[in-house]
């Protein structure tokens, strides 16, 4: 019986998915035309049925899917059953683009509804006239503890933290604390430990759930607390609180302000969000495109884009004027021109793999200035022998297939300068890129395919202008 009862209540779960998503996990399209025509329809009923069921996710995933404007009235149609956790799966510009053509005292409603992270999460993109407008309308506690929130700086375990905790003296009895929890409507729906605080809000330690179920009612909480060794700083990177979290297998963490006072709990959930926010801006900006979306529009795509382009223009003139100081060697062997681009496009290639490690060492700390030099040497090491391998490779090929020895020979050569002189560019450009405070996920793909380019071209170019001179 148990195992059927198990199964009758997973099942209906199961199948709703089933009739969201198909197999690849995106929204099926009869899904979305039957949402579309309902919005198109006004069938306020029919959405209420099959929107309202949906989790936040599911819906932001809906909400991404849908057009601008049948996003829109989607929203509007919903009124106060649309739940506003979904914004908070969703593309900065979507949110913004619904969150706009809502009143403000419709938003104040519905953000005293959701955790304060949620809330903080919604309101930190605002004009600021729009926050002090919806704050205003929020009950005093409420309103306190998003302001001191939205206070701390962008991207802080502060912003990030829920504001609902459970936090009690530690004279009390685990009785007492149980009594508490049952009883105060105030406290946050989910949470995984119990606080210990002095009258001054000072953090003094913490007790685990389970730890309070196996423990007698008259046991006192600073008899089986612990201390809270890995507390975060309220002003602490989000980046790094996440780094906290994956070290010590934590499920959440007290935030203390510079008084060390408790003023809030980083969770799990939030850091998961934050892993992930951290490593595809790693990776955007890797790609010289910053912190943009796909709902973004054309004109602040290109926008975003443009810096970049220009510096990547600046480093090809450099790289066309070393090609033109060899061009008269270029005239009476044009099989150079036909080879140039194998020693560049390699060294690029090769160039870009050592930099994408180094990148993400950097950003999970696993490189430093003590590691640092044993890395340098293995990738050096790493460029000296695939250098060598190609460099055989390419300068049989390229011998055989225009029936010369020395261009084979002096395309190896280069392959080998250029191999090297990449991996040496791509650990030694972010490492100093991020000695000068400059992001190097942002800055280093330019510059290291810049100089495997000029070394690649000159090197080619140069060697064979060196050997045929002689000859």
């Amino acid at each position: 019986m148990d195992g059927q009862d198990e199964h009758q209540t997973v099942a209906p779960a199961e199948s709703a998915r089933a009739d969201i998503y198909d197999e690849d996990g995106v929204i099926r399209s009869s899904f979305l035309a039957q949402i579309g025509a309902a919005v198109a329809e006004g069938d306020t009923a029919a959405l209420k049925r099959d929107v309202t069921a949906l989790h936040s996710s599911e819906l932001g995933d809906l909400l991404e899917a849908l057009l601008p404007e049948q996003r829109r009235e989607l929203v509007r149609l919903l009124g106060t059953d649309f739940d506003f956790g979904a914004l908070t799966e969703v593309d900065e510009a979507i949110r913004l683009d619904i969150v706009d053509n809502l009143p403000n005292a419709q938003i104040a409603q519905a953000v005293q509804e959701l955790d304060s992270d949620d809330a903080v999460y919604i309101l930190e993109d605002l004009d600021q006239e729009d926050q002090d407008e919806i704050l205003s309308q929020l009950p005093f506690t409420e309103r306190i503890r998003l302001r001191r929130a939205l206070d701390y700086p962008e991207e802080t375990a502060g912003r990030r933290m829920q504001t609902e905790f459970v936090a009690v003296p530690p004279f009390w009895t685990v009785g007492q604390t149980i009594d508490y929890m049952r009883e105060d409507k105030n406290l946050p729906d989910r949470f995984s430990q119990v606080f210990v605080i002095d009258p001054t809000f000072k953090l003094l330690g913490a007790v685990d759930l389970d730890q309070i179920l196996r423990t007698k009612r008259a046991v006192k909480i600073q008899d089986v607390m612990h201390e809270t060794r890995h507390a975060i700083p309220a002003t602490m990177d989000q980046e790094e609180a996440a780094r906290e979290f994956e070290q010590y297998d934590l499920l959440s963490a007290a935030v203390v302000d510079e008084n060390d006072r408790l003023v809030g709990v980083l969770t799990i959930d939030d850091v998961v969000d934050v892993i992930q926010e951290e490593a595809e801006e790693d990776l955007m900006r890797m790609g010289g495109v910053g912190d943009e979306e796909l709902s973004d529009s054309v004109l602040s795509t290109s926008r975003s884009r443009v810096p970049w382009l220009l510096v990547n223009l600046v480093t090809a003139f450099l790289t066309a004027s070393v090609i033109s100081l060899f061009d008269r060697t270029i005239e009476h062997i044009v099989a150079l021109a036909v080879l140039m681009p194998i020693v560049a496009g390699m060294g690029g290639n090769a160039g870009s793999q050592t930099m994408t490690v180094t990148v993400r060492a950097l950003a999970t700390k696993d490189l430093d200035i003590y590691n640092a030099w044993r890395v340098i040497r293995r990738e050096l090491g790493v460029g000296l022998i695939n250098g060598t391998v190609f460099a055989i490779l390419i300068g049989v090929v390229a011998g055989t297939w225009f029936g010369n020895a020395n261009i084979g020979g002096i395309i190896a050569a280069a392959m080998v300068i250029n191999m090297f002189a990449a991996a040496l560019a791509g650990i030694l450009i972010p490492l100093a890129l991020d000695r000068l405070g400059i992001d190097p996920a942002v800055a280093s793909a330019v510059f290291v395919t810049a100089v495997t380019d000029v070394v690649g071209f000159f090197a080619f170019l140069g060697l064979a202008t060196w050997w045929f001179g002689m000859l």
